[in-house]
């Protein structure tokens, strides 16, 4: 005998059909509630649409990047609030941009521009904290970054860590939180675009061969072994996560090798500019495309209480240059479709330009900028007001995004994770997937 099916295509067994008796005498057809759980459950989970990133690059503007001075300038607002710099026009229609990403606005049917960022956190750390991890803070638990989630979450590829920081861990929010240490980042130590950059920990110490080392590895593992037999900690844990991890890296000339930036070519190290912002995104493409699962690499200071036109002026061109390389180029290699890029800062800057010719923090509105992995092309989600004070359409918050981004990385943000006690934890509390976003 066939079974009867509910909406999502799962039979109805003789469990259900009662809960439906029960229902039934609630007032609820068998109808009804057939739609209302399969809308439940598309509510819970919203798998991303069309190809899955296998890798994110989360390019962090630290000190909270003013969404006027960049992806949502307001030129026909007053000059108190629009300011004293122009805007172009982009690739798409009626969209305009700051007049420093003239590059950038070249490659706008690419990306997704997202300008109705919102939360409530205006201090610097609670901000970051946010946009790091999708949870406002809380004084009783520490939550783990996306970057340490996704680490733990999909592992180890090519013998290269998950998770890697350029040039270092930003913020301790883009840490493990209460997940194990072994989840955080993996830095680099140094800027690449410094000469002579090389990655600290990656080469043997002078003196040391390779039979040298197998044998301290061997003596290293009969150690651990016994401590481990005898106290079980994380710490324990987490020093033979990263042991197993450095071993792989010295040991693998390819891993090695994708570290090493001097062996691009310098034709596009030049197009991508020699300076921290050109050298981080060239180096972060070099690692994603090598296994790294995420990288997160920062750039500037963009705290401009004073002055935001010269501050945006020093910084947002070199940005402008990388930024529009490190899509042109994923595009070319074929890896846009599979890697995602996400643009974020703590929070934007106040409407109005302050008495010292820069603005203050404001996190009722902002941008983030997504593409590739999934995310739709040539669009822009959400919209402030007029004065860039607050969002007009399509309020985008912290865990809605987060939600998002983990479910184009193919991971299901309902899913609960273990905290310290054994307490169960969501990896995104209340956030839904913004199906508008996705391709």
């Amino acid at each position: 005998m066939t079974p009867f099916r509910s909406c999502n295509g799962s039979p109805l067994d003789r469990r259900m059909f009662l809960h439906v008796g029960f229902v039934a005498g609630l007032g609820l057809t068998l109808d009804q509630y057939l739609r209302m759980q399969s809308a439940q459950a598309a509510d819970a989970v919203v798998p991303a649409k069309g190809p899955k990133a296998e890798a994110l690059i989360h390019i962090y503007l630290p000190g909270g990047a003013a969404h006027q001075e960049s992806w949502d300038p307001k030129p026909y607002a007053p000059v108190e609030y629009r300011g004293d710099m122009t805007s172009i026009a982009t690739k798409l229609e009626g969209v305009q941009f700051n007049e420093c990403l003239k590059e950038t606005a070249k490659i706008a049917d690419k990306i997704t521009v997202c300008r109705s960022m919102t939360h409530g956190e205006a201090a610097h750390e609670r901000g970051t904290h946010n946009m790091f991890t999708g949870y406002r803070p809380s004084p009783a638990l520490t939550f783990p970054s996306i970057g340490s989630v996704v680490s733990h979450q999909l592992g180890v590829r090519n013998n290269l860590p998950p998770y890697v920081a350029i040039p270092t861990m930003p913020n301790t929010y883009a840490g493990s939180g209460y997940l194990s240490s072994a989840y955080a980042p993996f830095s680099l130590g140094s800027d690449p675009a410094n000469g002579g950059f090389k990655v600290q920990d990656l080469s043997l110490p002078g003196g040391v061969t390779p039979d040298r080392f197998t044998s301290r590895r061997q003596l290293l593992d009969t150690v651990n072994d016994h401590f481990k037999a005898k106290e079980k900690s994380d710490n324990l844990d987490a020093m033979d996560t990263f042991y197993q991890r450095a071993y792989g890296l010295i040991s693998s000339e390819k891993a090695r090798d994708a570290f090493d930036i001097n062996k691009e070519d310098a034709k596009l190290r030049d197009v991508y500019g020699r300076n921290s912002a050109g050298q981080r995104m060239l180096m972060a493409r070099r690692l994603v495309e090598a296994g790294v699962r995420l990288v997160t690499l920062t750039y500037g200071g963009w705290d401009l209480h004073n002055g935001i036109n010269a501050g945006t002026k020093a910084q947002l061109p070199q940005f402008d240059q990388a930024y529009a390389a490190l899509i042109n180029d994923l595009s070319q290699r074929g890896m846009l479709d599979k890697t995602m890029v996400m643009i974020s800062s703590e929070f934007g800057r106040t409407p109005k330009i302050n008495g010292t010719a820069g603005r203050d923090h404001w996190p009722k509105v902002f941008s983030v900028v997504l593409a590739g992995g999934g995310i739709k092309k040539g669009s822009v989600y959400g919209k402030s007001d007029a004065t860039a004070s607050e969002p007009e359409e399509d309020a985008l918050t912290v865990e809605d995004m987060a939600q998002t981004v983990y479910s184009c990385l193919g991971i299901d943000a309902t899913k609960k994770l273990m905290s310290p006690g054994d307490r169960p934890i969501d990896i995104v509390r209340e956030g839904h997937v913004r199906k508008e976003l996705l391709a």
